[in-house]
């Protein structure tokens, strides 16, 4: 049964079944992960963006909520080969327009070689091949969404572990995962979330004694506050970053990045660190990368695969940044000790 079309860049469609009615626009990618489909489709990294998974099954142990990174389904679409109704109906009550039964190793092969492309979705009884070419040609490439922070972040701060006996980490809430305040919360730190256009004023007055840049979705360049905060307080406060958060480190310290070809996605990608010679399997969720890391910081650590830089750092400024998730969720946890060696910044 035909009843969804799937609108890639250069306008050739692909027939689907429709598993949640709507239509959506976005860049098309994929993740290669086989579990964590819950906390994927939670985290705020993928907005705007339409998720294609490249394991056969979505779904094959049901949704728990308490696997969740946010409070809602950040991709504007979900592509799989087969979704259960348990995801489906997920999806229905989220809004979330979602299609099956089609060859996701051919998308994937054609994201891989093409790279990630903008893409049209129109899926329901009433869903023709025009609708998915109408939002097809209404998207925007991300680096166009230029106020996507406000899309993702906290309106007012939050804070967690009030009283608590470890140090007060400002987390500037860019499209955190909850499980990077719940690492530091296990480890008693006082993690309040901040905006993602926090001023330098703002966390002068709180006076923590740690930045925190989280991860996010989009051009790091984009989030414009972010590195100004970053600009005001390094060598002031210790500094941490993850994911976009090393991004957003690296332009404010006279770096550079670039958009990937089809980024990294998944729960299996290699990461060796230069200074012991270990390799960590590592969950990862970009699009950007630091291309330039400039001479304030040094690449500790890079992707095995194409040698992008996984993790910088500068011991006499106190700064550790990490391009993948060491929070994992769903995992691995080879790199928990992350949050350790973030910590043990502020003593």
């Amino acid at each position: 049964m035909t009843d969804a079309y799937v609108a890639l860049e250069g306008e050739r469609v692909v027939e689907a079944r429709a598993r949640s009615p709507g239509t959506a626009r976005g860049e098309l990618v994929f993740t290669t992960a086989y579990t964590g489909y819950e906390e994927s489709l939670t985290d705020p990294s993928y907005e705007e963006q339409i998720l294609t998974f490249s394991y056969p099954l979505i779904g094959n142990y049901g949704v728990r909520e308490e696997r969740f990174e946010s409070d809602r389904v950040h991709p504007r679409a979900v592509v799989a080969r087969e979704l259960t109704d348990d995801v489906a109906e997920w999806l229905q009550t989220e809004g979330r327009p979602a299609v099956d039964h089609i060859d996701t190793r051919e998308l994937v092969t054609e994201i891989r070689d093409e790279g990630a492309m903008k893409c049209g979705i129109a899926a329901g009884e009433d869903a023709t091949e025009e609708d998915a070419l109408a939002e097809l040609r209404q998207c925007k490439h991300m680096s166009d969404h230029a106020d996507i922070g406000n899309q993702v972040s906290v309106s007012e701060p939050v804070v967690y572990n009030e009283g608590g006996d470890g140090p007060d980490v400002a987390l500037i809430d860019c499209g955190a995962k909850g499980s990077i305040q719940e690492s530091l919360v296990e480890r008693d730190a006082v993690v309040h979330v901040l905006p993602y256009d926090t001023t330098p004023e703002a966390v002068q007055d709180l006076d923590p004694d740690l930045l925190f840049i989280s991860n996010g979705p989009g051009d790091p360049e984009n989030f414009e506050a972010a590195a100004e905060l970053v600009d005001e307080y390094v060598g002031d406060l210790p500094l941490a970053g993850i994911c976009l958060g090393q991004q957003v480190v690296a332009n404010a310290l006279g770096g550079d990045t670039e958009k990937m070809e089809f980024g990294h996605r998944g729960v299996n990608q290699p990461v060796r660190d230069l200074r012991t010679d270990q390799v960590v399997m590592t969950t990862q969720n970009h699009g950007y990368t630091v291309a330039d890391p400039g001479e304030t910081l040094e690449v500790t650590q890079i992707n095995v695969n194409d040698d992008t830089p996984e993790g910088l750092e500068n011991d006499d400024l106190n700064i550790i940044t990490r391009q993948y998730h060491p929070e994992a969720n769903p995992g691995p946890n080879d790199s928990l000790a992350f949050f350790d060696d973030v910590l043990a910044l502020v003593e």
